[in-house]
């Protein structure tokens, strides 16, 4: 308590010389000083990226989704958005079975990012703990609680001290979490736009401790808070009390990026409602994707499905070839005020087979026409194959009964459409 006074004495006042005050806190700490965390799997990448995604994972009474997890960060995002981020896992947990058993899952199911460097697997000693785990009942919970999230908040410090050298910028997410389709763009948008802007952190998610993301040259200042304060109280709540400190309040983006699967925590198996904020009021975070009909001219080959390509699994919709003029569109069983629209084409493990040239269109019905619209509105052009783009509100006022994607260039070879995805208010 001693230190958490010294803390908000040298920071709050004014919220100035913050960065001289953490520099003079952490010449005091050893905590640092022995940790050795290795890779286990994977390596450094060759150059330096611009993002790095850190999860930290233990053991779980009830079932991990570490493995899908993972899976969600590289399906939804391109190969040209992978060249751009590597993904860093610390495995916080000393167990030998449970590390080789979680170690031979990512290396078979994950071995073309290990192989060029995307993905990496670190794990820190059990001795490198010991000066730290001085455990001790506290008022708010019970002991096995306060060793639970001293241990995580350990973990987290350690991932992100590991992780400083690896890239330009840090997202913590957790090891149970769904990425929204095209998440890495939608956060370099953003990075773009504050790129010259005072902030400590961004937040793409109002789940506990998902989606912060911290610039790296700003991660030891909060490394050196966690390893001070890690036995008072879980990490959403040091991340919230260190804000208080260091940034005015919260910088928050919507929809969020990133849901919570299952309904358990990593605590004891204890039931809990994951859900964000801002997805049950706004009915946002991953697409809707309403009750709709889908027509298209492209040839349909006897082992492609259209339907799959206005799904929201892993499937996905091919054609051998795309001329200029053929469509596929999405004809909504009861007309929306859509908010967003993403395309997403070529696939995401090898990064060809996109549309080069098209359009995405949105359509409105006046005459009541059953398998069509009789007004189209340009909503945008793909780019690198993909659409990302909210609506106007201007235009979000109709309602919208048909979305479009419109081939404007014969294509060379094989076009995948992986999804065709919308968000409705």
């Amino acid at each position: 308590m001693v230190a958490w006074q010294r803390a908000r004495i040298q920071i709050k006042p004014g919220r100035t010389n913050n960065v001289e005050a953490f520099k003079n806190m952490q010449k005091n700490s050893e905590a640092l000083k022995n940790v050795n965390s290795h890779i286990l799997i994977g390596g450094p990448p060759m150059e330096k990226k611009l993002l790095t995604i850190g999860i930290s994972s233990a053991q779980h009474h009830q079932r991990s989704y570490l493995l899908n997890t993972l899976k969600s960060i590289f399906f939804a995002s391109s190969q040209s958005e992978q060249k751009h981020i590597v993904v860093l896992v610390h495995l916080a947990d000393p167990d030998p079975k449970w590390l080789n058993q979680v170690i031979s899952n990512i290396s078979v199911f994950f071995k073309p990012y290990i192989q060029t460097r995307q993905l990496a697997v670190i794990n820190t000693p059990l001795q490198s703990y010991h000066p730290l785990k001085r455990h001790k009942k506290k008022s708010s919970g019970t002991l096995n609680y306060v060793a639970f999230h001293s241990i995580q908040n350990i973990g987290y410090a350690f991932l992100m001290n590991f992780a400083t050298n690896y890239s330009d910028y840090f997202l913590m997410i957790e090891d149970d979490v769904k990425c929204a389709p095209g998440f890495i763009t939608q956060i370099v948008t953003v990075l773009s736009a504050w790129e010259y802007k005072s902030y400590f952190t961004l937040e793409f998610s109002q789940l506990g401790f998902v989606g912060k993301l911290f610039r790296t040259i700003d991660l030891p200042r909060f490394v050196h808070f966690l390893l001070l304060f890690y036995q008072q109280m879980p990490s959403d709540h040091l991340y919230s009390h260190f804000l208080d400190l260091i940034q005015k309040s919260p910088i928050q983006f919507s929809p969020s990026l990133f849901q919570h699967m299952g309904n358990y925590s990593s605590f004891e198996g204890e039931l809990k409602n994951f859900e964000g904020k801002d997805r049950k009021e706004n009915g946002t975070g991953f697409p809707n994707n309403p009750d709709a009909s889908l027509f298209t001219d492209l040839k349909v080959t006897n082992d492609s499905v259209l339907k799959n390509a206005y799904s929201l699994d892993e499937n996905f919709f091919y054609t051998k070839e795309a001329k200029a003029g053929n469509h596929i569109t999405v004809i909504l069983d009861t007309p929306a005020k859509v908010i967003h629209v993403q395309v997403l084409t070529g696939s995401y493990l090898k990064g060809e087979n996109w549309l080069k040239e098209g359009q995405v269109e949105l359509g409105y019905d006046v005459t009541n026409r059953q398998y069509d619209c009789d007004d189209y509105v340009l909503l945008g052009f793909l780019v690198k194959g993909i659409l990302n783009k909210q609506v106007l509100s201007e235009e979000s006022g109709k309602k919208v009964k048909c979305v479009r994607l419109l081939v404007t260039a014969t294509a060379p070879s094989v076009i995948i459409v992986r999804h065709i995805n919308l968000w409705i208010k």
